[in-house]
């Protein structure tokens, strides 16, 4: 069913997100359960730890699905084989070690000791927040991806230019790019959080959402058959709007750090305006699935495609702007808000991408058109578990957070923080059983990869493909 031998190389890539998933999602059941039981499996995994492994369990995972995405789609969109299929899977494998290593350094080994055995004394760069990793890993990191982008920038250059994979190969450097300045650890407070914030926001709120929106328009132009050129006119207009918005909108994390007040009034307007380029994602997935030309079989996929642009505007356009203003985050910045507004984009805006790419990746990569009905109802049901999960943990971690802003900062007689945080036990208790809700959706997705009859679906699915 594929069209080019290399795009297999994407298989490994998709299986190890999906697993380094499962893994984060177990570790936030811990630190969730840490909130209600502090003492919960402690000396072995103390809530920093397990914070630390969450997060960037997380950050890999979504690293691993990018490259994935990248290798299935690149030779399809420049109409030729991988520029090396052999070099794409050294780095998979080498990316896979540092991170697993990584992983069980923070497990196994105190921090402080981590950081003393992997060279921080030389280039201190560990000790903030996702940017934990080891001055090793964090090298590490850097020649994967200088290796990653040399294939794919080769493949893109010696065959086909599409929007697609322009815009994509922009996310992608964009993504190696601001990542140096994790390297940067200035002994200033205020510069070190400025120039965080250009490893943290310009990824989740610049460069990652044009890998986003590459990877949407590929999924809808092969399960709708909509024109090409329809598709690439929307795709330009969403990226010129998230750049605009998401490059200026970083002031909107200056205004407490001591950053020129100018920044108030600046990111501000900018920042109200980033919800756009996302509802204009919401409008574009669904007018292209309504002019679609074609009934894909993989029915799964189009649903992924859909809910990853509404959850994608609710996640990061709706909560982001609900506490992004100066005004109003003067007294949410660090709530539980800010932990609503996370959970929610994070995966609506980036998780949710890449299960859609690999919805639609993998049947092809296993020899077929789409899974089986019953497969797809398995994979469709972990949808809806999930989604209906994490907007549940996003309302109830924004009642926590409302009513922590106003116990502990806006009352004439303000809480201390453990008081307030005694209050609100109850929205802890609801998050951490919404979280056994996800994992149970999580794992009715992966039960979609081994049951049903797919040779029967194969035979049945053969259409005219565009």
């Amino acid at each position: 069913m594929m069209q080019y031998q290399s795009q297999a190389v994407a298989k490994p890539y998709f299986i190890a997100a999906l697993g380094l998933f499962l893994g984060q999602i177990i570790f936030g059941l811990i630190m969730g359960y840490q909130y209600l039981a502090g003492d919960f499996l402690f000396p072995a995994i103390p809530f920093n730890v397990a914070r630390m492994v969450h997060t960037n369990l997380l950050i890999v995972w979504l690293l691993f699905g990018f490259m994935g995405a990248a290798y299935y789609l690149v030779p399809e969109e420049s109409e030729r084989e991988l520029f090396s299929p052999k070099l794409a899977l050294a780095t998979f494998w080498i990316f896979l070690a540092a991170g697993v290593l990584t992983i069980l350094g923070y497990l196994m080994v105190p921090y402080a000791k981590l950081a003393e055995m992997t060279g921080n004394n030389i280039l201190p760069t560990m000790g903030r927040e996702f940017l934990e990793q080891p001055l090793l890993t964090k090298i590490g990191i850097v020649v994967v991806a200088l290796l990653f982008l040399f294939n794919i920038s080769m493949t893109v250059l010696k065959g086909r230019k599409t929007s697609v994979t322009l815009v994509l190969l922009l996310g992608l450097w964009g993504l190696a790019i601001f990542f140096l300045f994790s390297f940067y650890n200035p002994s200033n407070l205020v510069l070190d959080k400025y120039f965080w914030w250009w490893v943290v926001h310009l990824w989740v709120e610049g460069v990652w959402e044009l890998i986003l929106g590459a990877i949407l328009a590929f999924v809808l132009i092969k399960v709708t058959g909509v024109d090409r050129e329809i598709v690439e006119k929307w795709l330009y207009v969403i990226i010129a709007m998230t750049l605009i918005t998401g490059l200026i909108g970083t002031g909107h994390h200056y205004y407490w750090i001591g950053a020129p007040e100018y920044w108030q009034w600046l990111s501000s307007v900018f920042s109200a305006l980033e919800p756009i380029p996302f509802f204009m994602m919401t409008l574009f997935a669904f007018q292209m699935v309504n002019k679609r030309r074609r009934d894909h079989p993989n029915r799964a996929a189009t649903l992924w495609a859909l809910g990853t642009a509404v959850v994608a505007f609710l996640g990061a356009g709706v909560w982001g702007f609900l506490h992004t203003l100066a005004p109003v985050n003067y007294y949410t910045h660090g709530t539980q808000l800010t932990a609503a507004h996370g959970h929610l984009a994070f995966f609506g805006a980036y998780a949710m991408i890449n299960l859609t790419i690999i919805s639609y990746a993998m049947p092809i990569l296993r020899g077929r058109i789409a899974n089986s009905p019953v497969a797809q109802r398995w994979e469709m049901t972990g949808f809806w578990l999930m989604v209906t999960a994490m907007v549940a943990i996003t309302l109830f971690l924004t009642g926590a957070g409302i009513l922590q802003v106003w116990m502990q900062r806006y009352s004439d007689s303000p809480l201390s923080f453990m008081v307030v945080q005694d209050k609100i036990r109850l929205f802890y208790w609801m998050r951490e059983a919404a979280g056994f809700v996800f994992l149970a959706g999580l794992l009715s997705y992966f039960t979609s990869f081994f049951v049903g009859s797919q040779e029967a679906w194969q035979a049945k699915t053969a259409y005219a493909r565009a």
